[in-house]
């Protein structure tokens, strides 16, 4: 009888954070013969130790990635009272009149950057604390001082899911995948490479970072499973019309607050019915009213719950009231292991076992929460074609009733609705990729 061992199970969590982190893939034996029950038993098993899997690896995994970036940036980031990554010095007030950037002023803070929220007729400030005074209790006093604003640290929200280094392969240049017409959807990410060749052809409009692109591994990664098109390989929605923000921009307080405030903006003055956010952090005031102007448009979110493990505090924008959260499964319709649970997962869908775009030419594994809302993004899209709030409900609810239910009966935290684009995730083997 072939036993599941500790060690096994073990590997299989590090594996998963692994993937996360981008680091070294943990390998596993894919030549171990097992029969329904043993595979049954070893599901049990994996179910069993969920919770220790989130403590013990999964939710510190990020947290040492965020330790990380900070200890690499101290000079422009530093952590708040839980641990997450926050520009150092500076405070973000949304909206504030003349008057309390004055009063403010005079408190000895200073006015560093305005974003303007054009599509949403409001403004981020960004105010610089006053020398000799920390970031937190900066915080405390502007909100002493003027109570009746909305103040918070410029939080950095980071990338939920990350490729997997070790297998890769070229891309067929050729275009053959038919387009998708008339869907426009927008993505706030990193920077896209569009010389990739599934991008060939491909409308992409660009916002952020001034005049420079600077693709990213993950902001290109996600626009493949967008719109991206080959001869071995489509997106959800081969061909569309893509608008995508940059927020990262290659500078270490790339996905602040600010910048993805001002990317929503972007993308509500485009009209852009549906805006896939495959980021995650922690609750920020001033990024939930956004979000909320934003859905009060007859806009539709969609984000990665994130990949903290199932026991681990909710992430955000996933978790904001109307954010469509979804979680990932594998190829055998499993939830991931390190996926995040609780009311803020709306739909699952595939997250593991298929591949993205890899600049400069080739595909490679991904795993996570990431690449599973793209799906849901473009699927979503493919029903609202103009920001519409009665819409938008309407295609939400016409997604729910085509899902198939994986989990308790109904809306549960682990699957949501349940498993939609069962399809859609671009298989290993479209192009030329083995398990190994």
């Amino acid at each position: 009888m072939w036993r599941i061992t500790l060690a096994l199970v073990a590997s299989l969590a590090v594996a998963a954070a692994h993937a996360q982190l981008g680091l070294q893939s943990v390998r596993v034996p894919l030549n171990v013969p097992l029969n329904v029950p043993q595979v049954a038993a070893l599901d049990r098993t994996l179910q069993g130790v969920d919770t220790q899997v989130d403590n013990g690896v999964l939710q510190n995994a990020r947290a040492l990635q965020v330790r990380t970036l900070i200890r690499r940036n101290r000079a422009t980031l530093e952590a708040d009272a839980n641990g997450a990554a926050i520009v150092r010095n500076e405070i973000v007030a949304m909206s504030p009149s003349d008057a309390d950037v004055a009063l403010a002023q005079t408190a000895g803070f200073s006015v560093v950057g305005v974003r303007t929220l054009d599509g949403l007729d409001a403004r981020v400030v960004i105010l610089q604390a006053p020398q000799g005074l920390s970031t937190a209790r900066a915080l405390v006093r502007l909100r002493t001082l003027l109570p009746g604003g909305q103040f918070d640290f410029n939080h950095v929200y980071s990338e939920s899911g990350a490729p997997d280094v070790t297998a890769t392969v070229s891309a067929d240049p050729a275009s053959a995948a038919p387009a998708t017409s008339g869907i426009r959807v927008g993505l706030i990410d990193g920077g896209i490479d569009d010389a990739h060749p599934v991008f060939r052809d491909i409308v992409i409009h660009r916002h952020g970072c001034g005049a420079v692109a600077v693709p990213s591994a993950h902001g290109t990664a996600v626009a493949s499973l967008m719109v991206g098109r080959s001869t071995d390989f489509h997106g959800a929605a081969p061909g569309a019309e893509l608008y995508a923000g940059d927020v990262y921009c290659g500078v270490p307080t790339g996905g602040a607050v600010d910048a993805v405030a001002e990317s929503l903006a972007w993308l509500v003055h485009e009209r852009v019915p549906v805006i896939n956010v495959s980021l995650v952090g922690p609750p920020n005031v001033i990024l939930e009213s956004v979000v909320r102007l934003v859905i009060a448009r007859g806009f539709i979110l969609v984000a990665a719950v994130g990949n903290d493990g199932p026991a681990a505090p909710p992430l955000y924008p996933a978790s904001y009231a109307g954010v469509i959260g979804v979680t990932a499964v594998d190829a055998h319709r499993h939830v991931l292991l390190e996926a995040a649970r609780g009311p803020q997962v709306r739909f699952a869908a595939p997250g593991a076992d298929m591949v993205a775009a890899k600049s400069p030419q080739g595909f490679e594994a991904v795993r996570g929460t990431s690449f599973a809302a793209p799906l849901v993004a473009c699927l979503l899209a493919a029903d609202l074609r103009e920001p519409d709030k009665l819409a938008a409900a309407q295609a939400v609810s016409n997604l729910a009733a085509r899902a198939v239910d994986l989990g308790a009966h109904g809306l549960d935290p682990v699957y949501g609705y349940g498993l939609v684009a069962a399809d859609l995730g671009p298989d290993m083997r479209l192009a030329g990729l083995r398990a190994r």
